[in-house]
């Protein structure tokens, strides 16, 4: 029996995240992981060359850049093109699809942004409610 099958017969959706079979899930990892949601954020903005968008990503390594920058092109949201000149130039960008992902993605982005004082708040006096007294 195939994933795609395994995941159908759980429910009457075609895809369920939830179902640890479903291929879905393994999208929803490229997505939501810290690099994949950085990238696709970055690329909503532009597209990028590999070390324009390495900056504009901080922190990543060249190696897991790319090892994302794959993993978002296999699943069809990020277009990779290499320009023949010299030295060779490689331009990344979002597809159709990655597009509506990373709409998503960036509103989600921004009402974190906008609602960090109330985070920051909140860990606070988790973090005060918690600490021994001496």
């Amino acid at each position: 029996m195939s994933t795609t099958q395994e995941c159908t017969q759980e429910q009457d959706l075609p895809f369920d995240v939830f179902s640890r079979a479903c291929p879905s899930r393994g999208t929803l990892e490229h997505v939501t992981g810290r690099w994949g949601a950085l990238t696709l954020g970055a690329l909503y903005e532009a597209s990028f060359r590999f070390n324009e968008l390495r900056r504009r990503v901080d922190g990543v390594s060249e190696k897991m850049l790319a090892q994302t920058l794959h993993a978002l092109e296999r699943d069809g949201l990020v277009h990779r093109e290499a320009q023949p000149t010299n030295p060779p130039r490689v331009d990344y960008d979002l597809t159709p699809l990655g597009r509506e992902v990373a709409e998503r993605l960036t509103a989600l982005i921004q009402c974190l942004e906008g609602r960090m004082d109330e985070v920051l708040a909140a860990r606070e006096r988790y973090d005060a409610q918690r600490t021994p007294t001496a």
